[in-house]
Parts: C-alpha cells; structure tokens; sequence
C-alpha cells in the first residue's frame, strides 16, 4: 500500500541527505492524495516490501467549504475481472448472431412440428439465406433514409459513421445466388434451366439488382442505388406470393410491408450508431432520436395495416394453431408487442429526459428484437401457404 503525509509545494524540500528540517504544513490545508496499491498476494515480499508515497497538496479552500479529496487506485485484478467489460460487447453479438443463426436453421422444422404440412427440403439453409437477404434490405435502405435525418441536425459533429451498405448489398446478392444454387440442387436443374424458373429467374434478378446497388453506394452517388433496390423489393414481393388467388394483391401488400420494416429496422441501426459515435454531443444526439422517431411511427403504421391485411388474406381461421405459417405468425406478433413497448418506452423517455443515454438503451433492446422479427419473417416466407390444410373450401 503506498502512503504517506501530504506535502505543502510551496515549501521547499530538502534536498537528499539534508539536515534541514521539513516545512511545516498549515494543519487546515487540503490535499489531493494519489494512492497506488498493488493487488493482494501480487507483491513477492508479502508485508515487508517497501513502500513508497505520493501526495499533491492543493491551495486551501475557502473558509466553510466542505473538504475535496480524490483518490484514485489502481489496483490490477488477480481474476482478469477488469479485462472482461472490454469483450462484453463483441461477446453479446457473437450471442446474437449464434441466436439467429439457430433459429433459422431450425425454426422452420420446429414450428411444423405435428402440423402434417408437407416437408420443404432445406427449409432451415433456405431461412438463413432469406435472413441475410432481408438484412441487406434493410441495412441499405436505411442508411439512405438516416443520412437524410442526420442533416438537418444543428450542432451535429462533423463526423460520420462508416457506410455498410456496400458490405451489406454484397452480401445480399450472395444470398440470392446461394437460393438459386440450392434451387437447382433440389430441383434436379442445372444452373442454365434454373434460371428458366420463375424463382431462379426472380432470384437472379434480385441478386443482380443488389450487385448493382452496390456499385451505386461506391460511387459519389449512392442515392442512385433506390432504383436497383426498387426492383429487388419489387421482384423478392412476387417471389413470395405464387399463390393462384390474387397474387397481385399480395405482392402490392408485401412491397409495401418490406420497405416500411427495412427503413424501421435498418434506419434505427444507423441512427444508434451515429448516436454513439456523438456520445460526447448529447443534444445533437437526442436531435436525431427524436427525429427518426417522429418517422417511425409512421412506418409503425404502415406495417401494422399491411401485415394485418395480409394475414386475413393468407391465414384461414381454423389453422392458426395448427399451422407453420399460423404459428410462426403468432410468435412475430408476440415479438412486434415487445419491439412496440420498447419504441413508446424510448419515446417517452426522450421526451422527459435531456440525457439521451436511457433512450439509447431502450432503442438498442429495440434493435435487438427486430432483429429477431427479421429472422421470423424470413421463416414466414418458407413455410407452406396455410391454405393448403384449411377445411375451408
């Protein structure tokens, strides 16, 4: 343990070896002690290792004011418990990523469980794919709309946080070319043929469009890549609607859903980010918050009215429980309740709050779960039209 009595600096010190008696010190004059003390068991001559001292005397204080000492150890941990919080963030998205990846690969086998619904070959490889596909959407779209709601900021920093969406539309064409690869493998097709397909040819111009969106992000225009993604949404939204009964009413309903829940989920990415990277300008941040805020209830909107128009279209009564498609639509529901509570949560907190830092939090369990959301939707769009058991005629 390092200690010792503090010390006046306006006095002066002997030099080493001197006779000269110490300066006295007033008794009322405050100091400033800086202590170090190495971790038990850490010190190889256990009691008697010497010890050293390190005291700052401060100016006296004026008459009445309370007593200020700061103490600062530094004391290693034996256990490594300090070393720990700096891998307590990549460790969570290891987690969440594991989640994830887990729950597409056999989300689809779980929820057909009992049903007696026809087994689709490489459900759980085809949800993956899809999840990453859907990510790429929404990871793109909403760094387009984020940057339109970080300029108007005043006082912003002058800095801004990396652009993912070229990473991300890569990706996202990697998928598609990965369904169509896995599409020709059960179909017995060759590459060629597959393409002749009405899903190979959708999933090839889907990948297409998304390679194409990339090399728009890299460019000094990346606005331009909406048009490209356009027309990924356009054709992934006829993809998933092969049903004979009104599939141009379902497409429509989709495109709209898919692009109100990509700029929800991939907007609230960017905007959090950027929120960190202004940690130290909490007003501009709690700004931005608020601006994407007032948006996304907008998209709120959106999404509740498409998703409930589809689902009284797709879902017969009498197979919600009995179904894939019913049961995995009542688990997004459950996940949508949660993703809405913390969204009004975070709302009202901003707006009682200066400090944007509980907000913060509350958006981040936010992302969190509609990335769980996002997951489920891909499960969704694999499992098999309800229609198909219904007793209805």
């Amino acid at each position: 343990m390092f200690s010792g009595t503090p010390a006046d600096p306006a006095a002066r010190t002997a030099p080493t070896g001197s006779d000269a008696p110490p300066a006295a010190v007033p008794p009322d004059a405050p100091t400033l002690a800086l202590s170090l003390s190495p971790a038990a068991g850490t010190s190889p001559t256990g009691s008697d290792a010497p010890t050293l001292a390190l005291s700052i005397g401060v100016p006296p204080l004026p008459t009445g004011a309370p007593p200020v000492a700061v103490t600062a150890d530094v004391v290693p941990s034996a256990d490594g418990s300090g070393r720990r919080s700096r891998f307590l963030l990549p460790a969570s998205l290891a987690a969440a990523a594991l989640l994830a990846l887990l729950m597409a690969l056999f989300g689809p086998g779980l929820v057909a469980r009992g049903t007696g619904e026809l087994r689709i070959p490489g459900a759980g490889l085809t949800t993956l794919l899809r999840t990453v596909l859907f990510t790429a959407l929404a990871v793109h779209l909403g760094e387009l709309l984020a940057r339109q709601l970080v300029r108007p900021v005043r006082g912003r920093p002058r800095t801004a946080v990396r652009s993912w969406s070229v990473c991300a539309a890569l990706a996202g064409a990697a998928a598609a070319a990965g369904q169509i690869v896995q599409l020709a493998a059960v179909s017995g097709l060759g590459i060629t043929e597959t393409y002749a397909t009405r899903d190979g040819g959708l999933l090839l111009l889907i990948a297409n469009g998304l390679v194409l969106a990339a090399g728009c992000a890299a460019s000094k225009r990346p606005a331009l890549a909406l048009a490209p993604l356009a027309v990924v949404i356009g054709a992934e939204a006829i993809r998933a609607h092969p049903e004979a009964y009104s599939p141009e009413i379902g497409a429509a309903l989709t495109v709209v859903h898919l692009t109100a829940a990509s700029l929800w989920t991939g907007g609230l990415l960017y905007v959090l980010r950027t929120m960190w990277l202004w940690r130290g300008s909490p007003v501009a941040a709690r700004a931005l918050l608020g601006r994407y805020a007032r948006l996304a209830i907008w998209l709120y909107v959106a999404l509740a009215a498409t998703g409930t128009a589809s689902t009284l279209r797709r879902l017969p009564l009498d197979v919600v429980f009995t179904s894939a498609y019913g049961r995995t639509l009542l688990v997004k529901l459950a996940l949508m309740t949660v993703v809405s509570a913390l969204a009004v949560a975070a709302r009202r907190r901003m707006l009682r709050d200066t400090d944007p830092a509980l907000a913060h939090r509350l958006a981040r369990r936010e992302q969190v779960v509609l990335g769980a959301v996002v997951v489920v939707s891909a499960i969704l769009t694999v499992v098999p039209d309800p229609h198909w058991i219904s007793m209805r005629p």
